[in-house]
């Protein structure tokens, strides 16, 4: 049975034996997932495991480091890598993309909020 999400969904990230909510935005657009580096570092989840590029889109590139992390969304729990990115003026702290969204049976509604 496949999981529905909104655009924007509730999630709780986990790091070590703490546990973190947040709401993070859904995007079926990027391919790989973003944490803010701020919020990763306060989690103690910046042991980086390899580096890769993005594309941006404007057209450019920039390296970002990667990181392992494991969250719940809705009933899922999910292990996937997340960039690292300066996200503190963006809305959402967390970009949750096609690498993640794959791993489970997750169906993107865009009209539940």
């Amino acid at each position: 049975m496949k999981t529905i999400l909104g655009l924007t969904e509730k999630i709780t990230i986990f790091a070590g034996d703490a546990e973190k909510t947040a709401i993070a935005r859904i995007d079926t657009g990027a391919s790989k997932s973003s944490i803010d580096r701020e919020l990763a570092a306060k989690l103690g989840l910046d042991k980086v495991l390899k580096t890769t590029k993005i594309r941006s889109v404007s057209g450019g590139t920039k390296e970002r480091l990667v990181v392992k992390i494991k969250v719940k969304i809705k009933d899922q729990i999910v292990s996937g890598y997340f960039t690292l990115a300066d996200r503190h003026e963006m809305l959402y702290r967390v970009l949750i993309g096609r690498n993640i969204l794959r791993k489970e049976d997750f169906l993107i509604d865009p009209k539940i909020k």
